[in-house]
């Protein structure tokens, strides 16, 4: 039996804390996240897939499906 993939993560601004929940692609990684809050665009982290999996409270869909960081976004 699967668990269910969570689609919705709040991403926090590292410059500001802005805090906004956003909904994930479901198939994809999504590389970039302008901030509401300062404009700043962030990018994920060396070793991260994307921006929810740097700054946001769930992984993105592939990884959560993966179980982990690997096998994401190959």
């Amino acid at each position: 039996m699967s668990v269910p993939i969570e689609l919705q993560s709040t991403i926090t601004c590292p410059l500001c804390a802005t805090s906004r929940t956003e909904t994930m692609p479901v198939n994809a990684c999504q590389y970039f996240y302008e901030c509401t809050g300062c404009g700043a665009l962030l990018r994920p982290k060396p070793g991260d897939c994307c921006v929810f999996c740097s700054y946001g409270t769930v992984a993105c869909p592939p990884v959560q499906e993966a179980g982990g960081k690997h096998g994401c976004c190959a």
